[in-house]
């Protein structure tokens, strides 16, 4: 899975095209209709919308017609009185069968042949092998639409935007029964497909992050959670996110490159043991992300994350000469939480306290910064864990000294990433996933957002071209 688009052209074959004969009986057809909508006489007061929305449906159904009545008329799909069955016995020609497609037409009804083999007790249409349709009720087109809409917006606004958009109908259920499939597709695909890129600058970073997603209460069951009874309403998307930042805001500070961020994440384990074989699911995931963009071939490399253990130990495996730096932001929000819990969220002492111990930390005093910490450790939980959390991490805290090597010391991008990969899909109110379903869209919104959706949709044709033939 690459980053980008391969640029050949969608659909169609290269060179032959339609006969001059249909193509302009095609385009009098649509004339036709369009005069017998708008009719004679002046259009100014003629409803413009009205007009280029009935133009447009008409337009479509004629489109819909000469596009069936083409392929009826050619039964060349007719391979003799048998054809070979994957299962190598002979399938027998059974007729011809009809079948109502969604296309971004309109609905095609297509007569193709069947072949049924008495060997494995199974048919196929040759037809459908070739169009890409194969236990499909939905065109390529379609099936294209229906997986952006559902990676951007719930099932039931996907199916509104194609009927408003595309003049296409597809029930909710189905675009989330196909958007799914698709998602499933693409996570499958990613495991198994990786294709290094040399680094695409010389300094890669690589975030990892986590974030909850909520999911159905069958899902949960027997989990423990942060819910007031011990159970859980939500599993942890583990989400990993490279990225470049040569370029510098006014204020000399790095920032991220424009299309320089991919993403990959899922519901996995971080975890693994001494005695494992193999490292932990989201490890592999991280490293296949890593070699897909070059990040252990980069001159330098940096590993950027809230503090996490997990975070780290899997950084110590996985990229072990890559540079570690705690996030700052996600450092100084730890210091606001104890300057509340010293002195009450409403003191006008709390913001003062909390200022001067992110000038410490942005100064690299890190000692000063403890020894702050240290008499509030007994008598408030917050400030003992800080001080734990802090002095665990003071070797990724060297702030001074990265900033003066250029590096980024904030993982705002991850964080951005965990909002717009995850929160803006899978956590709107009322929705409550499964795992294989919040998978499933998470994997389409990585490819997607990740500038890798035009690469996967030619290799997923083209491998329906080749199995067709």
């Amino acid at each position: 899975m690459g980053r980008c688009s391969t640029g050949r052209a969608r659909g169609g074959r290269a060179g032959g095209g339609q006969k001059g004969g249909f193509t302009a009986a095609f385009t009098a057809d649509v004339v036709a209709e369009i005069e017998a909508l708008v009719g004679p006489g002046a259009i100014d007061g003629l409803d413009f919308e009205a007009i280029e929305t009935a133009a447009r449906r008409r337009a479509l159904a004629v489109a819909a017609r000469a596009v069936e009545q083409r392929f009826n008329a050619d039964q060349s799909d007719y391979g003799g009185a048998t054809l070979a069955c994957r299962c190598g016995q002979p399938a027998r020609y059974a007729g011809r069968r009809a079948k109502t497609f969604q296309s971004a037409l309109g609905a095609l009804t297509l007569d193709r042949a069947y072949y049924h083999c008495a060997g494995c007790d199974t048919g196929f249409y040759p037809r459908d092998r070739a169009l890409g349709v194969q236990a499909a009720s939905l065109s390529p087109a379609v099936t294209r639409m229906v997986g952006r809409v559902g990676a951007l917006v719930s099932f039931v606004e996907g199916s509104a935007l194609l009927q408003e958009l595309a003049a296409v109908s597809v029930d909710p259920k189905q675009v989330e029964r196909t958007a799914e499939a698709l998602g499933r597709e693409i996570a499958a695909d990613e495991r198994r497909r990786v294709e290094p890129a040399p680094p695409a600058a010389p300094t890669m970073y690589l975030g990892l992050d986590g974030t909850g997603v909520p999911l159905r209460a069958s899902e949960l069951a027997g989990r423990a959670g942060k819910q007031p009874d011990g159970s859980a309403k939500t599993r942890e998307v583990k989400l990993c996110t490279v990225w470049t930042a040569e370029g510098r805001d006014d204020a000399g500070i790095p920032v991220r490159d424009p299309g320089s961020v991919s993403y990959s994440a899922a519901i996995e384990s971080a975890a693994s043991r001494d005695t494992d074989a193999a490292p932990s699911p989201f490890a592999q995931r991280a490293d296949r992300e890593a070699r897909r963009r070059g990040f252990a071939q980069a001159p330098r490399r940096v590993v950027l994350g809230d503090g996490a253990p997990w975070i780290w130990n899997l950084a110590d495996e996985q990229f072990p000469d890559a540079i570690q730096i705690v996030d700052l932001f996600h450092a100084k929000q730890h210091l606001s939480e104890v300057a509340k819990a010293i002195y009450g969220p409403t003191s006008p002492l709390a913001r003062p306290w909390a200022k001067q111990r992110h000038d410490e930390l942005d100064a690299g005093h890190v000692p000063a910064l403890l020894h702050a910490l240290r008499p509030h450790t007994q008598a408030h939980d917050e400030a003992r864990k800080c001080l734990d959390y802090v002095t665990a991490n003071r070797h990724r805290m060297r702030y001074p000294e990265f900033r003066a090597q250029g590096l980024c010391v904030s993982s705002g991008v991850v964080e951005a990433g965990c909002k717009v990969v995850i929160g803006t899909r899978l956590t709107r109110a009322g929705m409550r996933w499964t795992v294989a379903g919040a998978d499933a869209i998470i994997a389409l919104r990585c490819c997607l957002l990740s500038g890798r959706f035009e690469d996967f949709w030619e290799q997923r044709s083209a491998a329906a071209g080749a199995r067709a033939r």
